[in-house]
């Protein structure tokens, strides 16, 4: 509100005509308004009307004025008056010239100012009252007056949204989850052989995540009969497979999974974890209280984070085929249409990346009310990736009494955030270490060179290839890709190329040719570095090193998968030198030797570091006074 200077305690005038300081204004100096001594009556050119003559509070004085005169100005230009103010201690005198009927409609348009103000000066008291008593802040309305509003009961809120979950929940069929009947030759172990059993098999470690009093973690099977030995037609395609007894981490998986219990997988790539999952999958979702045709919907969901894994998953799928589940996989790039058509049809196991199924499931192309197994694989990838929202929306619309698989290769605090929102008492099994470490099975050799050799250590490297090599390319931009594929097709050498530019049918084509061998090089970016399970690839040869050390894992473990032994080839340049001190430590804890440029390359660094430290501080010194 604006307020006067009043240059004595005495009556004074303010002229609030216009004219008198040459701009149709008022005049003033400095912040608020001029008063004069003197007493200035408006100008006319006739016989004059007697003002209109009326009490006004000091205090509304401003508000008639407005901001830089305007209110007053506006009134003054809407009725055609001239309006005087006559200050006073608590009192104010306003004269109003001119025709009557404009002096009249002159001081409707004060009253009304001045009513407006009172209203809204007694609202903002009221509401300041409750909010001294209350603490809490509102917000302004439209005209600036403060609304009380009510507070809100967060505890009624939480109930009816328990309510909501159980009306939402409550028409599901029951379900299942204990299926494992533990075998003789597991029960008879004791606990020093379980753990010696543990250590001899990669250090498996596990835990139960269950808060309050733990759990027994179930013994580890060392024979496929020891879980399946109910299952005949489990054990047939294990048997087809040519398997000769389990891996590590599925000896540990199986009787927690069968057991209906929500775990958390987390091992090296190729190390068996995606059959860790599926055949208990198999056996949870046929073994089901309600059949598959009453159940009106699919029943197992695997979530990855790639096409190419996804593929993968379904490949396997196909292979273990269990009871004649159907299986359909749902991955964006691939054809919408006949996806949807495939699910229409009735599916029992959806295999999917998460923005594809999250397109269909908003679009109620896709009833995720049904699913009763969940897995999340490869879920540190899926982070990386940014599909965390997506997961979310997914789960949401998934029984919230399901069974829950995670598997990763890595155990970032970012994973065990996802496992802590969507598992509920998980138990944990990791093999090796829950530090990064790429597979043993894996020779890895380093070389040190630079950018303008590294296309002829290549060259030499194929020129240098057996028969019965097949090597996997990577490459850091899908462009070097095009490039290098092309110039060795130039020179007649059978290659592909798999990256995100490729059209989904040429990546299939790619990756076929591959695993087929009609083509033993493949040069390809990340998008391989996980989903591509094939067990013949003899060397991995990283022609970029990746863009950190989780994915040089992973690209390792592209090779030396099922039981074989690969070589892994990666060239490091100067662009290379600050993921060097991790590159060996990933060396080290392999046991693999370190080649003294690697050494010699940290060392420059840490040497360039103290350099460009001491010339910052000589520079520092010299700029400081004596």
């Amino acid at each position: 509100m604006h307020s006067l200077e009043v240059a004595a305690r005495v009556t004074s005038t303010l002229d609030l005509g216009s004219g008198r300081n040459g701009r149709g204004g008022i005049r003033g100096r400095g912040r608020g308004w001029r008063a004069s001594s003197s007493h200035l009556e408006p100008r006319a050119s006739g016989p004059q009307e007697p003002p209109l003559c009326f009490k006004l509070k000091s205090s509304m004085i401003g508000v008639v004025i407005g901001h830089g005169g305007s209110k007053i100005k506006e009134i003054q230009g809407m009725t055609k008056t001239k309006i005087q103010i006559i200050t006073g201690d608590s009192e104010a005198e306003v004269k109003i010239f001119g025709p009557k009927d404009k002096k009249a409609k002159a001081k409707a348009a004060i009253e009304s100012l001045v009513k407006k103000q009172e209203e809204r000066y007694n609202s903002e008291s009221r509401v300041d009252n409750a909010e001294s008593q209350s603490s809490v802040e509102r917000d302004f309305s439209a005209d600036n007056v403060r609304e009380l509003r009510p507070l809100i009961d967060w505890d009624h809120v939480k109930a009816e949204v328990v309510e909501w979950e159980k009306r939402k929940w409550a028409d599901l069929p029951p379900i299942k989850k204990n299926f494992y009947i533990e075998s003789q030759a597991t029960s008879s172990l004791s606990q020093e052989q379980v753990d010696s059993w543990r250590k001899e098999n990669f250090n498996i470690v596990c835990d139960d995540l269950k808060g309050g009093e733990k759990r027994s973690i179930p013994k580890p099977i060392r024979e496929f009969q020891d879980p399946f030995q109910h299952y005949p037609e489990v054990m047939k395609n294990l048997a087809k497979a040519g398997f000769q007894k389990p891996t590590p981490i599925q000896s540990q998986a199986w009787p927690i999974v069968l057991q209906g219990i929500d775990l958390i997988g987390v091992a090296q790539t190729g190390t068996g974890k995606t059959l860790s999952y599926l055949l208990p999958g198999f056996i949870h979702l046929n073994s089901q209280p309600i059949s598959r045709e009453q159940r009106n919907g699919p029943g197992m969901l695997v979530l990855t984070p790639t096409r190419e894994l996804a593929l993968q998953v379904e490949a396997e799928c196909s292979k273990y085929s269990y009871k004649g589940l159907k299986t359909v996989c749902i991955y964006g790039g691939g054809n919408r249409e006949r996806q949807i058509k495939e699910i229409a049809k009735g599916v029992d196991v959806i295999i999917a990346t998460p923005g594809r199924l999250n397109d269909l499931q908003m679009n109620q192309f896709v009833n995720l009310r049904s699913i009763t197994y969940v897995v999340l694989d490869e879920a540190d990838k899926m982070l990386d990736l940014g599909f965390e929202c997506q997961i979310m929306k997914i789960l949401l619309d998934v029984r919230p009494d399901r069974q829950t698989v995670m598997t990763s290769a890595t155990w970032p605090e970012t994973i065990r955030h996802l496992a802590q929102s969507y598992l509920k008492e998980p138990m944990i099994v990791y093999v090796g270490t829950l530090d990064l470490a790429a597979v043993n099975t894996v020779k890895q050799n380093i070389i040190v060179t630079t950018e303008e050799e590294k296309r002829s250590l290549l060259q030499e490297f194929l020129q240098s290839m057996l028969p019965k090599d097949k090597v996997v390319v990577f490459v850091s931009r899908k462009i070097v890709a095009d490039d290098l594929s092309s110039d060795l097709s130039i020179q007649g050498i059978p290659v592909q190329s798999l990256h995100g530019n490729r059209e989904q049918s040429d990546r299939e084509q790619a990756l076929g040719d591959f695993k087929s061998g009609r083509v033993k090089i493949l040069i390809a970016t990340d998008l391989a570095s996980r989903g591509l399970d094939v067990d013949d690839v003899t060397h991995i040869y990283n022609y970029d090193f990746p863009r950190n050390i989780e994915e040089y894992v992973h690209r390792v473990g592209r090779t030396g998968r099922a039981g074989k032994t690969g070589i892994s080839i990666t060239l490091v340049t100067q662009n290379d030198r600050k993921i060097a001190p991790e590159l060996i430590e990933i060396l080290e804890r392999a046991n693999q030797s370190v080649p003294e440029d690697l050494v010699t390359m940290i060392e420059q660094q840490k040497l360039g570091k103290q350099e460009k430290y001491t010339r910052k501080n000589s520079k520092t010194s010299q700029g400081r006074p004596k």
